[in-house]
């Protein structure tokens, strides 16, 4: 049995039916309020057979505070698969952000330990990793920097891989994946379903630029990384290295809307102020802070050649991969319109 947990988002649900696609048993966990036919849907865009597949999910309600809830959760699994957490860059919610992810995965890993558990992959970030090789690159040796302000997510993120590479044993094996910024179809208006939304919807964008990955490549990766048992280590996920504005035009054009405008780190700071005097009122203005704006504002190229050389990897072209989840995105919006 295998255990999965954050199955209802973006990459979870993903990485759910690849594991069911290779005839695996998987328990997947959710949250009382998720909305399961949403998910079911969403196998649409990856399988000919979304009921057949989702059928076979045995979804278990897991609450990752309780012991003898997780311990539940966890009987007759051999493998885990953490994709859980809460991703916000509002500071609002940065008591929840490390709740949901250091607490959590702290809790998951100490149930892990005592259970018949050998292998956990976790789902961390790019975002992570901040100093830069000799050309400039983020490699899997990237350090984080303490001195540089970051998010609550980012720092959580951190946080958690201290946690999980401690937690290697011989044993209990784990690995990390680091993904750049997942591109996938399906939960438009959550988390990192937003993505394209946001896109869209947003007339602005950013000066910076982040690595990018499909969904279907990181769910398959990761398969790939337990079933051959890599463990150990971290490995940056990513196709290619993208400025904002160049993924912004991209996807804006596909749907027949004009280019987004640029906001530099210069405007955004002069922008501060409205969160300081505005942000108890505005849940947006929040999202003003120092750490944010040097985020979307810079730059940081993050190397792939790793993951390629172990697994011998071919990624989903960028533009390749907006054709498609843009695709889904139109089709579900005017299959909507009809009902």
């Amino acid at each position: 049995m295998i255990f999965v947990t954050g199955a209802t988002g973006l990459l979870g649900r993903v990485i759910v039916l690849e594991l069911l696609k290779k005839g695996k048993k998987v328990r997947a966990s959710k949250r009382a309020s998720s909305n399961l036919d949403e998910v079911k849907k969403s196998f649409k865009f990856y399988t000919e057979y979304p009921a057949f597949f989702f059928k076979k999910i045995e979804w278990v309600e897991v609450d990752f505070d309780d012991e003898k809830s997780i311990e539940i959760a966890l009987r007759d699994v051999g493998e885990v698969y953490h994709c859980a957490g809460k991703i916000s860059f509002d500071s609002k919610d940065d008591e929840e952000v490390y709740h949901a992810g250091v607490t959590a995965t702290k809790n998951l890993l100490s149930a892990c330990k005592a259970s018949s558990v050998y292998k956990f992959l976790y789902v961390s970030s790019a975002a992570v990793m901040d100093l830069t090789n000799q050309y400039g690159m983020l490699t899997e040796q990237s350090l984080f920097d303490h001195q540089k302000d970051h998010s609550a997510y980012v720092i959580s993120k951190y946080m958690c891989e201290q946690l999980v590479k401690s937690a290697d044993s011989l044993r209990f094996r784990t690995v990390i994946v680091s993904p750049g910024m997942i591109l996938g179809s399906g939960n438009w208006k959550q988390s990192s379903g937003e993505l394209l939304q946001i896109f869209i919807d947003t007339p602005f964008t950013f000066s910076g630029g982040t690595s990018c990955v499909d969904v279907r490549d990181v769910a398959k990766i990761s398969l790939l990384l337990m079933e051959q048992n890599v463990f150990g280590e971290r490995f940056i996920i990513s196709s290619e290295n993208k400025k904002y504005t160049q993924i912004a035009h991209e996807i804006r054009e596909k749907i027949g809307k004009k280019n987004s405008i640029v906001l530099t780190k210069k405007h955004l700071k002069c922008l501060i102020f409205l969160n300081i005097l505005f942000g108890w009122l505005i849940a947006k203005l929040r999202l003003l802070t120092k750490a944010n704006i040097d985020f979307v504002s810079s730059f940081p190229k993050a190397s792939n050649k790793r993951i390629k050389e172990k697994l011998d990897y071919n990624f989903i072209p960028v533009a390749e991969s907006i054709d498609f989840h843009i695709g889904n995105y139109i089709k579900d919006k005017n299959k909507n319109k009809q009902m």
